[in-house]
């Protein structure tokens, strides 16, 4: 099975491996968190090395139907694991309930970079750390600060 990355998703999937196993391993279980949640997985290049850890719990949101069925069928994660959802009108309650804490995780998908961050934002009580890669021009614009 193929999964072609979507424009309109702003999907580029992550293929360096030594990346993928910088940013799991970039996890530092703030408070004992040790549930993951990842978001955008794709093909689940980062997926693989965060359950290589053996010391974390992951899920994922993921919109496109077509990576869910991939991630499903080659076993990546299971089908319960695995959200179909839109993460900006997602409930982490759903996957995490009460105020269980978890680490957002991901190659975040460029068109929703900041929204992902306010996302993120909101749910600051329950996410100790958020650990991934966003596009370099994201990146320089959250280091700016405000009004930028």
């Amino acid at each position: 099975m193929h999964v072609r990355a979507k424009k309109h998703l702003g999907q580029h999937f992550l293929r360096d491996l030594d990346v993928a196993r910088r940013i799991a391993m970039a996890i530092q279980k703030h408070r004992g968190c040790t549930e993951v949640l990842e978001v955008g997985p794709g093909t689940g290049a980062l997926t693989v090395p965060l359950l290589e850890r053996g010391d974390l719990s992951v899920q994922a949101v993921e919109l496109d139907v077509e990576s869910v069925a991939y991630l499903t069928s080659q076993n990546i994660l299971p089908a319960d694991r695995v959200h179909g959802v839109d993460l900006l009108r997602w409930d982490p309650s759903e996957a995490y309930p009460g105020d269980t804490p978890f680490v957002v995780a991901g190659n975040f998908p460029y068109n929703i970079s900041s929204q992902i961050l306010f996302r993120v934002l909101e749910w600051r009580d329950r996410v100790p750390e958020c650990v991934g890669m966003f596009q370099k021009e994201v990146a320089e614009r959250v280091a700016e600060g405000p009004g930028s």
